[in-house]
């Protein structure tokens, strides 16, 4: 593939275009958004399963589902991206235990059918949006990339699937990718746009607000881990911070960089019962209650991102736990 530039004509603006698959759903919105910022006209296909359309405010929308090789290879045709950002997924890890064939179906046959549509328009550069949960249940309080990748369900199956496919191309000279593995996104924008909301809606920051501003009771899944207080301890990471490590990663592809797999996150862990003093702190009176520990559930799930500091020159910009529940707060009063 040549390495010149495309342009799309936009009023008075000529914008490099990148295909953004999921670009309606949470992390992919808040990664379209900078995106623009950095000049890029983001092209969001999102089937619209799970994402929003008034989400996409950043570049023009395509509804369409992965599995419609034709439809991506027409997109791909019109709007000559430099890269792909691959966000499109199903993505509960409980859905994914009792429905499996779904999961195999849409995340790796749907990747497929991307790969095969890219490799028909010569686009050989993708940033694949992976995950933590491909480390199963580690030994580790904190997990680099070379710790031993056993995922437990088949969501973590499906994603490191996808991270295998993507290796055996780059080993051909067929493509070249980054993976991002990424921890528990957190936080709504700062301009309060966009936010997090799941339905259902599965993670702790927003299950905690949603709880005290409808006066209902959070459940605390497990109170016997072997940590300081006896509840889960997470790396949460700042959702615009996610779409920062994805912008330096098509940039880095774009330069020449080689191929690569990534951990993001901050560093730090926070416990559920730190997650709800916090909240409490911030004036969201949470009330919880406790509930037996789900299956699977590691105690410690930490990320050691000093590689992407290496690779991409990226590090969270939000340190402070309670700088990113604010920005949640912030957006679930507004709009939650």
């Amino acid at each position: 593939m040549q390495d010149y530039c495309y342009w799309l004509e936009l009023g008075s603006f000529k914008m490099k275009t990148i295909l953004v698959t999921g670009g309606a759903g949470y992390v992919g919105s808040h990664t379209c958004k900078l995106l623009f910022s950095a000049g890029y006209l983001p092209i969001t296909y999102d089937n619209l399963s799970t994402g929003h359309a008034d989400s996409v405010k950043w570049g023009p929308l395509i509804i369409g589902d992965l599995h419609q090789t034709s439809l991506l290879s027409s997109a791909l045709k019109q709007y000559k991206p430099i890269a792909v950002i691959h966000f499109a997924a199903s993505a509960y890890v409980g859905e994914s235990v009792t429905n499996p064939f779904k999961y195999y179906s849409n995340n790796v046959g749907g990747t497929l059918s991307l790969l095969e549509a890219m490799r028909s328009q010569d686009l050989d550069k993708i940033v694949f949006s992976s995950t933590c949960a491909t480390y199963g249940i580690p030994d580790l309080k904190v997990i680099s990339e070379g710790c031993p990748q056993f995922p437990i369900n088949p969501y973590g199956h499906s994603k490191h699937m996808i991270e295998k496919i993507l290796a055996d191309l780059v080993a051909q000279g067929e493509i070249k990718q980054i993976s991002l593995r990424y921890f528990n996104a957190a936080g709504s924008d700062r301009d309060g746009l966009i936010g997090e909301r799941h339905n259902p809606e599965t993670h702790l920051i927003p299950l905690a607000i949603r709880s005290a501003l409808g006066g209902s009771e959070l459940q605390v899944f497990g109170t016997d881990f072997a940590t300081p207080d006896g509840t889960a301890v997470r790396d949460y990471i700042h959702v615009e911070d996610l779409g920062s490590a994805h912008l330096l990663a098509v940039e880095h592809l774009l330069s020449g960089g080689i191929s690569d797999y990534l951990n993001l996150g901050t560093g730090q862990g926070h416990s559920v019962r730190e997650i709800v003093s916090h909240l409490k702190k911030l004036g969201v009176l949470v009330r919880s209650t406790d509930a037996p520990r789900r299956e699977g559930d590691p105690a410690y799930l930490v990320a050691d991102s000093s590689k992407a500091k290496t690779v991409l020159n990226w590090q969270a910009q939000y340190s402070n736990i309670e700088d990113i529940l604010r920005t949640a707060i912030k957006w679930h009063h507004q709009y939650g």
